[in-house]
């Protein structure tokens, strides 16, 4: 497989709301710090984002809460693509929230638009795309009531065009589903995910909601990257296609439905060039399901 002929196009599209994206799309988390946490190199950074889109992606997830001491997301996205392609779908999210300092704190139901106005403020923009409500991991039992139907408020004032979910549940996709349509869940997910995570994905296409994995590479080792040692079972499909354990993570996911929409990030030109390649890897069927195999830990 050669990366530098295969564009985006290959995973074929979705349809958020009323805005199709290329399922392989592209994740700015990675790009303002490098691997040893010092600020990232901002004409690089650029590049890969410039790039990105050369290739064909049309869906960019980004976030104001993504920042290093000297590098913004959302600036260097503005920076790189703006005047933005007509095409181009921008995805944040809000509820989370960092100081100056980096400290997190949760925005309140009212603090919302703030959040908001700030994505807008960065990314130079007078609405945002795509919206996504990042719930606290320790919000497995509350509601999103509150906070979802702020962001109703602001998708019907115009500030917002599409709204989604992240870090949730099927019982916050049935209570948001209830106040507003839900065009995406973003969930950790990938290769060795238990048996419950995949249910839900399943349950997202039933209802026709894009699922959007993160950590869909690092697996486990998840904000720290992919672990050094690399599970058997990928390495065995991978030297079966001659490609890198990334891409056949990739490939599984996007070959889990039509409404899997990958968005890996990084910061590295050539990874990002074999990232993208990685839509036209097609697994088998035993493959598939060696991968799925709940027995061991991805």
């Amino acid at each position: 497989m050669n990366p530098e002929t295969i564009t985006a196009d290959a995973a074929g599209t979705w349809t958020l709301g009323d805005l199709s994206v290329r399922r392989m799309g592209f994740g700015a988390m990675r790009l303002t710090s490098r691997a040893d946490g010092g600020p990232s190199d901002r004409d690089r950074a650029i590049a890969v984002l410039r790039a990105a889109v050369e290739l064909g992606v049309n869906h960019i997830d980004t976030a104001a809460f993504y920042f290093s001491s000297l590098r913004s997301a959302n600036e260097l996205v503005n920076s790189a693509l703006a005047p933005y392609p007509e095409d181009l779908v921008i995805a944040s999210k809000v509820w989370p929230g960092r100081d100056t300092a980096g400290t997190w704190w949760w925005a309140s139901p009212e603090q919302l638009r703030g959040q908001v106005e700030e994505n807008l403020r960065q990314l130079g923009r007078d609405h945002l795309d795509l919206v996504n409500l990042r719930l606290p991991r320790s919000a497995v039992t509350e509601s999103v009531a509150d906070h979802f139907g702020a962001l109703a408020e602001l998708r019907d004032a115009g500030l917002v065009r599409h709204l989604g979910l992240s870090n949730a549940g099927s019982r916050h996709l049935a209570e948001a589903r209830a106040i507003a349509p839900v065009v995406c869940v973003q969930n950790p997910y990938g290769v060795g995910a238990p048996a419950k995570e995949t249910a839900f994905m399943r349950a997202c296409g039933e209802q026709g909601v894009a699922f959007v994995p993160f950590f869909a590479i690092a697996g486990a080792g998840r904000e720290a990257g992919a672990p050094a040692a690399e599970a058997e079972e990928v390495l065995a499909v991978a030297r079966a296609h001659g490609a890198s354990p990334a891409q056949v993570r990739l490939a599984w996911t996007l070959q889990l439905g039509p409404h899997l929409l990958a968005i890996p990030g990084t910061g590295d030109p050539a990874h990002l060039a074999e990232n993208v390649a990685a839509a036209a890897l097609r697994l088998t069927d035993e493959e598939m399901a060696r991968l799925a195999s709940p027995g061991w830990t991805g």
